[in-house]
């Protein structure tokens, strides 16, 4: 392979990072993804002499900096936690609004009776970003449903959720997982994998 031919492949890179950068439903990996590509473009852009190029990227990757340390201030900042009783009208519609992405990454879960499960739901301002639905006993709280609208699937809604729910009286956590991508994500959060196939996380 020749040094041009090299030099197109970084190219390309670029171009391909900035585009798969685009399909991301979590802002943060958007935000991530393109920061990359554009560092990658700029790189490029320097290297074939194009200085408008790289201008033009040289200033999405501050963009991207300064929306990624913005992200992370307000991460935690702005979530709210509402308890929702069995049956009420939220759950309802929000299961019933994203009912397609909720079979996508929960295919094993009986939708109607989430529905008239209890448990949370969390707001970002005044979004609706995800809801944990179950069944109380005690302090402990087992998971029928932990769904994240695609906009909040960056962890920060997890984190927020499992860091106040003690002070909602809940120290303990169940649930079970039927996909990998779900697998992925209770390891990430910190559940612990019991010998019945269960997950569990005990919460400070």
């Amino acid at each position: 392979m020749n040094s041009a031919m090299a030099l197109e492949l970084v190219g390309y890179l670029g171009s391909v990072l900035v585009l798969i950068s685009m399909l991301m439903t979590s802002v943060v990996r958007l935000r991530v993804i393109n920061l990359i590509g554009s560092a990658v473009f700029t790189a490029y852009a320097i290297l074939i002499r194009s200085y408008p190029t790289a201008f033009l990227n040289g200033c999405l990757v501050g963009v991207n900096i300064y929306q990624l340390l913005r992200l992370r201030r307000a991460a935690g900042k702005s979530y709210e936690i509402q308890a929702v009783g069995p049956g009420e009208g939220f759950a309802a519609w929000f299961l019933e609004r994203c009912r397609d992405d909720i079979a996508r990454y929960f295919p094993a879960v009986d939708l109607e009776r989430a529905k008239r499960a209890e448990g949370f739901a969390v707001f970002y301002d005044d979004q609706a970003a995800g809801v944990l639905l179950g069944q109380r006993k005690g302090e402990s709280f087992e998971i029928l449903l932990d769904y994240s609208a695609p906009s909040f699937r960056d962890c920060s809604l997890g984190e927020y959720l499992y860091g106040v729910l003690p002070g909602c009286g809940i120290a303990r956590l169940s649930c079970d997982a039927d996909t990998p991508a779900h697998v992925a994500y209770m390891e990430k959060m910190g559940f612990v994998r019991q010998e019945d196939g269960s997950y569990v996380k005990e919460l400070a």
